[in-house]
């Protein structure tokens, strides 16, 4: 038996503000460009059934553009024959009964199978049973939606595990509503024959478990996610467990740094070859407080043009002598305060912008004047 596992595809995510030449955000369009990667796989691999373990949508509302690319790929797979199962995470199940759970929309198909009511659920083969937890709003319901799993578990046939959860600390994502799953209960994995997870964006192994594992996302939905390995795993089930990782292609992530300390060298040496159409980080590292209104984010932008977006850090010299401290004493806030507005301002907004915060300046010197 041959599974395709795979999770956290956040359709409909965007950010940066870019647009791509059809003016759509080109975070979003890469986040569809990763599930179509994953879909032409399954096309080739021609497993035996295919599981997905959460946050297909980034939300429970998602747009228009979303839901129907989601709907033109589930009627690709639909059309393989192949059994999907799919339960929902906690980014696609809403907060309250007021809203529809949007993976109803999936029902209709022959062969896909959604797990989304915050119940318990199996979805049953002659030789095999997938147990589906989807994501619970209530962990103390969620405590006896486990207890019905464990007496369901068939050791006629293959049983499959599927959640969206943290199991243990190490793998919380630090969100809104994220579920736990209980330490007490993780005896039930040994009972499984392989328990596929989502909610961790890495792939990997869960602990001391052979079994459990997460197949990460096909996106980063954060940039301080610096994985440039985003994909999803081909699970075989025969004589034992064999779960083998296939990457796709994203979008990289490219960090580069440049030592203010010598910052003419740094610049000239530093490498611009190998970053056409990525997302570049720059850090400026020892920086002092004159050289951070000197040296603009649009300059060390210009370095890397190829780039699709270009986003730079400032990391200030740990140790300040009294130079230092003069050097900030002796800067004007409000020039300090024009320069960040123009760099991140058209010249009509920042003209307009000048004279208001001149005359805010003004008005506070006055009312210190009129106190002394």
């Amino acid at each position: 038996m041959k599974i395709i596992h795979f999770s956290d595809t956040h359709l409909g995510f965007n950010d940066l503000d870019i647009l791509n030449k059809d003016n759509i955000n080109q975070r979003e369009a890469d986040f569809y460009d990763a599930f179509s990667q994953v879909v032409k796989q399954i096309k080739i691999i021609k497993p035996d059934f295919i599981i997905h373990t959460g946050d297909l949508f980034h939300r429970s509302s998602p747009s228009n553009r979303a839901i129907t690319f989601a709907l033109e790929q589930f009627k690709i797979i639909d059309e393989l024959n192949i059994p999907f199962i799919l339960i929902a995470g906690n980014h696609s199940t809403p907060r309250t009964n007021l809203s529809s759970p949007i993976l109803k929309i999936f029902e209709n198909f022959k062969n896909i199978h959604v797990c989304y009511d915050q119940e318990y659920k199996t979805v049953e083969f002659e030789s095999v049973i997938f147990h589906a937890l989807p994501h619970m709003n209530d962990e103390t319901k969620a405590l006896s939606q486990i207890e019905l799993c464990e007496a369901r578990i068939d050791k006629s046939k293959k049983n499959i595990m599927m959640m969206h959860c943290s199991v243990g600390a190490a793998y919380l994502m630090a969100e809104f509503g994220e579920w736990v799953y209980p330490s007490e209960k993780e005896y039930i994995f040994k009972m499984m024959d392989y328990v596929a997870l989502g909610h961790w964006h890495g792939f990997g192994a869960v602990g001391k478990h052979e079994n459990v594992y997460y197949s990460g996302s096909t996106e980063r939905t954060s940039m301080n996610d610096k994985r440039n390995s985003k994909g999803f795993v081909v699970v075989s089930l025969y004589d034992e467990l064999i779960v083998e990782y296939k990457e796709i292609k994203i979008r990289p992530i490219i960090l580069k740094e440049i030592d203010c300390e010598d910052y003419e060298n740094s610049v000239l040496n530093i490498e611009t070859s190998d970053v056409k159409d990525a997302i570049v980080e720059v850090k400026l590292t020892n920086l002092s407080a004159l050289q951070s209104i000197d040296i603009q984010n649009s300059e060390i932008r210009n370095l890397f043009s190829e780039a699709m977006s270009v986003s730079v850090k400032r990391e200030f010299k740990h140790t300040q002598n009294k130079t230092n401290i003069d050097d900030i004493e002796a800067l004007s806030l409000e020039n300090y305060f024009l320069e960040h507005i123009k760099e991140d301002s058209r010249p009509q907004e920042f003209d307009r912008l000048k004279y208001k915060i001149q005359e805010l300046f003004a008005q506070y010197e006055e009312a210190n004047n009129d106190t002394l």
